[in-house]
């Protein structure tokens, strides 16, 4: 189980994120920018009215809508989206059902996704070592995944 204190202490331990002041919300600067990497969900509760912050699940920006897609079908316990967020590169992300590894992970790529590419040569990234981490597990969980559900072939 993760908590807001360990998407502070994750997200705050890369280069150049910024806490808001206004809210739960983790950003880093891109041309002139802060770009958003994670943030507390707004959640609308009721139709019409205005989004509440639900403390108990986190945004987090994703570098694609393939990504998210891969996210999404990985656990829907740990994962899901909303109607707001279809076409928008993000998962929203149940904090209780995560570990601080998992918080890493996805916090990770969201600042690769979202940091600018000198900020990130300047820290000696040049493709993510996370973001190619994430990308091997998930395509060594698809692999395997793909694996099981083949249809077996009967031998002559």
């Amino acid at each position: 189980m993760a908590t807001r204190a360990d998407v502070r202490r994750i997200a705050l331990s890369f280069p150049q994120v910024e806490e808001s002041p206004d809210y739960f919300a983790f950003s880093v600067p891109n041309k002139g920018k802060m770009k958003g990497i994670a943030w507390v969900w707004l959640e609308r509760l009721e139709p019409k009215k205005a989004r509440v912050p639900n403390p108990k699940v986190l945004a987090v920006r994703v570098a694609n809508l393939a990504q998210k897609d891969l996210i999404l079908a990985a656990d829907s316990r740990k994962f899901f989206t909303e109607p707001h967020y279809n076409g928008y590169p993000a998962v929203l992300v149940r904090l209780a059902e995560v570990t601080s590894a998992d918080l890493r992970m996805l916090i990770g790529d969201a600042w690769h996704s979202q940091a600018s590419s000198q900020l990130r040569k300047a820290m000696g990234e040049d493709g993510s070592d996370v973001a190619k981490r994430v990308t091997a597990k998930r395509a060594k969980k698809s692999a395997s995944t793909a694996k099981r559900s083949a249809p077996r072939q009967k031998r002559a």
